[in-house]
């Protein structure tokens, strides 16, 4: 992977929060490189800065120190704007609950990110993409959660993003259906190339990775290569 682009390149990242009499010290200085077309998962237990890293990287949250590219846009720079901009056009986001519209159908919910994106995809091809052509007017009163995330995952995707941004995809669903997102991602990984972040504390997720990085306390304390990815249909919880 070394051999494709770095999409995010990270030097003495650090975050701190001010919690009144308190700081906390949610990032303390991580150095990492992201490259295209890579499937990421970032580990490490309940408050170990996880989530603050990908909330920066996804320019939701902004550094306290240090500095963070995408590309050759210094996000440590970046005005509201530009960062509004940047998510916009650059990033989809995968949460755990899945934030969808009840009012709104399948399409309709995903139709809403395509009508802001400069190269959208058509929100049935999304849909088509994980596994979810025939549910197209359904709402998510009519969808199980594992549907309800796929259609997330559909939207998060038709933007045609560079980086999709994952944060805990599965914390909400049983395995065998936790599973079948994970097979979504990949699927889009493999076939757009979209550089994939995942975010987990469920260490089996990690087999399915090109990288697996560890975090613990706000620090980075190991990176794996999978030589042999393993299928998420393969991966057991």
């Amino acid at each position: 992977m070394s051999g494709n682009a770095t999409v995010f390149h990270t030097h003495g990242l650090t975050k701190v929060y001010d919690m009144g009499e308190v700081q906390v010290q949610a990032l303390r200085g991580i150095d990492l490189d992201l490259y295209a077309a890579e499937l990421v998962v970032l580990l490490g237990a309940s408050g170990s800065g996880k989530s603050t890293l990908l909330n920066i990287l996804g320019g939701l949250d902004t550094a306290t120190a240090g500095e963070v590219f995408y590309r050759d846009h210094d996000l440590t720079q970046a005005t509201e704007r530009a960062l509004t901009d940047y998510r916009r056009y650059h990033v989809g986001f995968v949460f755990q609950f899945y934030n969808l519209i009840p009012s709104l159908t399948a399409r309709e919910n995903v139709a809403i990110v395509t009508e802001i994106a400069k190269n959208p995809m058509r929100p049935e091809d999304a849909l088509k993409r994980v596994g979810l052509g025939d549910r197209l007017d359904h709402f998510p009163a009519q969808l199980s959660g594992g549907q309800q995330q796929r259609v997330a995952i559909a939207r998060a995707i038709a933007k045609n993003p560079a980086v999709l941004l994952c944060d805990e995809p599965t914390g909400a669903l049983d395995s065998s259906t936790g599973i079948v997102v994970l097979e979504a991602l990949e699927r889009i990984n493999r076939e757009l190339g979209t550089t994939t972040v995942v975010i987990t504390h469920n260490a089996a997720i990690a087999d399915m990775a090109d990288r697996v990085i560890h975090l613990s306390d706000g620090r980075i304390t190991g990176i794996d290569r999978n030589g042999a990815k393993k299928s998420p249909r393969d991966l057991h919880w």
